[in-house]
């Protein structure tokens, strides 16, 4: 089994996500891909300088989302932009294309040799902000990442994520989740809140770290306040809102709250 060492560069890493602007073709666009490649250059910068051990890039901006299929306009962005990112910081990277469109994802961290994606969708069936997710992603993707040589490229799954109804699943306790996406071959398992933003419940967290020896990432809603409580079971943290301006993903990082949460996160690991 991969050790998160392997996926992120340090033990108990803390993760930066990267939030693009609205890509060209979506409703919110504004800018050219090379503005957008700029912006997510310093943003990145910004976070490695500051500490964190990774980032991931993510195309959040592109709100409303379209399912599994978000055409080759924004996989092309995400590749120009990936790889300016790239270029400019040399720790682990990782991508994520909205909605659950992981195999463009896996082709983008292909392309600009990323570390790790994060999938959505990977296994059992849900309702998500975009409809159903219906299908489980784990056997196509997984064949995918073989067919294009990909296999050094980690994946991490959401289970039970953010944004998505689970009553279909209710019988299925979060563990036996983590359960499931290591018997489907996942390299990682994500836990998180309701919302972007929202603390994943500790129990959960505690839960997944027991059912399973793969990587266990938390996946939103870590602040200095709590982060020492999710490294006790998490092998990683993804914070992608807190080190915002008034800790809204929208704005661009607070440097006195990127401060405040690298310093909250070396103390944790002590």
């Amino acid at each position: 089994m991969p050790l998160a060492m392997d996926i992120f560069g340090a033990q108990k890493a803390l993760v930066g996500m990267v939030h693009v602007g609205a890509l060209p073709g979506t409703p919110n666009n504004t800018e050219p891909v090379n503005v957008l490649a700029g912006q997510a250059v310093e943003e990145a910068w910004t976070l490695v300088q500051a500490g964190f051990d990774a980032v991931m890039i993510e195309n959040m901006h592109d709100v409303p989302y379209l399912m599994r299929d978000v055409g080759p306009e924004i996989v092309a962005s995400m590749t120009v932009i990936g790889d300016a990112v790239r270029q400019a910081v040399d720790v682990p990277l990782g991508v994520q294309i909205l909605a659950g469109a992981n195999q463009a994802a896996l082709a983008v961290a292909q392309a600009i040799n990323a570390q790790f994606i994060r999938a959505e969708g990977f296994l059992f069936a849900s309702v998500a902000d975009e409809g159903i997710l219906a299908s489980a992603d784990a056997g196509p993707l997984l064949r995918y990442r073989a067919a294009i040589g990909a296999t050094d490229i980690k994946i991490l799954c959401d289970i039970k994520k953010k944004h998505t109804a689970h009553a279909i699943t209710a019988d299925v306790p979060i563990a036996e989740f983590a359960r499931t996406a290591e018997f489907f071959g996942a390299d990682g398992v994500i836990v998180t809140g309701v919302s972007t933003g929202r603390p994943a419940s500790l129990a959960d967290i505690r839960a997944v770290r027991q059912a399973t020896g793969l990587p266990v990432v938390v996946g939103s809603g870590a602040t200095p306040d709590n982060i020492r409580e999710c490294f006790e079971y998490a092998d990683a943290v993804i914070v992608g809102s807190w080190f915002k301006k008034r800790g809204d993903w929208r704005n661009p990082p607070d440097p006195e709250r990127v401060k405040d949460l690298i310093a909250a996160a070396n103390r944790a690991r002590l």
